[in-house]
């Protein structure tokens, strides 16, 4: 199997495989490379300095394993009713902002004047690889806003945190660790920029309370004297965040 550098950037790159196209993603956080397919989207996260001959040879060496999981995919249902084209709504941080596709070298999206502004090689192939990097730009905001929310209301909790992780999970919004590790649904930005503070001071408040007892809802009502709103919002409209 020929593998091919089709184009990249500072962020992503795209390797051709036989009959798909792999998104690499560099993590300067991985320490080994990791293949994973999301939706008939092929994704090698791998370490940013491991070099792109290496990458090459570990996609050819699963060229069958890919084969076997996007036959599979083909198969599943779709995650999302979204169709990835231009002038869909996607909100962030409770507010919508319209999809715009480009045409061109893939290039991770960018919030632009107002709209979402993602660029494939040809859009209407592949609403995988728009679904794909849209999740990844919500990420890496995710991860950016939320370090923000920890650092501010630790103060106000009055603990210590340790390492905070921006994760997949299919069920919860949240956790923590008695060590002081937090971590939280990526998806969670896609709600009310309140209903995100709610979940910080939330997993925050476990650090002083490991259970949902009088003392601990207490401890969140004093940081956050509106909390019911927001767990309400949550309870009532968080199962349509998805992208």
């Amino acid at each position: 199997m020929s593998v091919n550098t089709k184009s990249s950037d500072r962020l992503t790159q795209v390797v051709q495989g036989d009959g798909y196209d792999v998104v690499i993603e560099r993590s300067s956080r991985r320490k080994t490379a990791a293949l994973k397919i999301d939706g008939g989207l092929v994704t090698l996260v791998a370490p940013r300095q491991l070099p792109i001959e290496r990458i090459e040879q570990l996609v050819a060496d699963k060229h069958r394993w890919i084969i076997e999981k996007l036959a599979h995919a083909a198969l599943a249902k779709p995650a999302s009713s979204n169709q990835f084209v231009s002038g869909e709504a996607y909100p962030y941080l409770g507010r919508n902002y319209r999809l715009k596709v480009l045409t061109g070298d893939l290039i991770a999206p960018k919030l632009v004047n107002g709209r979402i502004t993602v660029t494939v090689p040809a859009p209407k192939q592949q609403p995988h690889y728009i679904r794909r990097l849209l999740q990844s730009w919500y990420k890496r905001n995710a991860d950016r806003k939320i370090r923000e929310k920890v650092r501010r209301y630790r103060k106000l909790v009055g603990v210590e945190t340790g390492v905070v992780r921006i994760k997949d999970f299919k069920s919860r919004w949240g956790s923590c660790t008695p060590y002081g590790d937090l971590e939280f649904n990526w998806v969670i930005v896609m709600a009310p920029n309140r209903v995100v503070d709610y979940v910080v001071v939330h997993e925050l408040c476990h650090l002083l309370h490991h259970d949902h007892s009088t003392q601990f809802w207490k401890e969140v009502e004093r940081v956050m004297p509106d909390y019911k709103e927001h767990r309400e919002w949550l309870k009532q409209r968080g199962h349509g965040l998805v992208v």
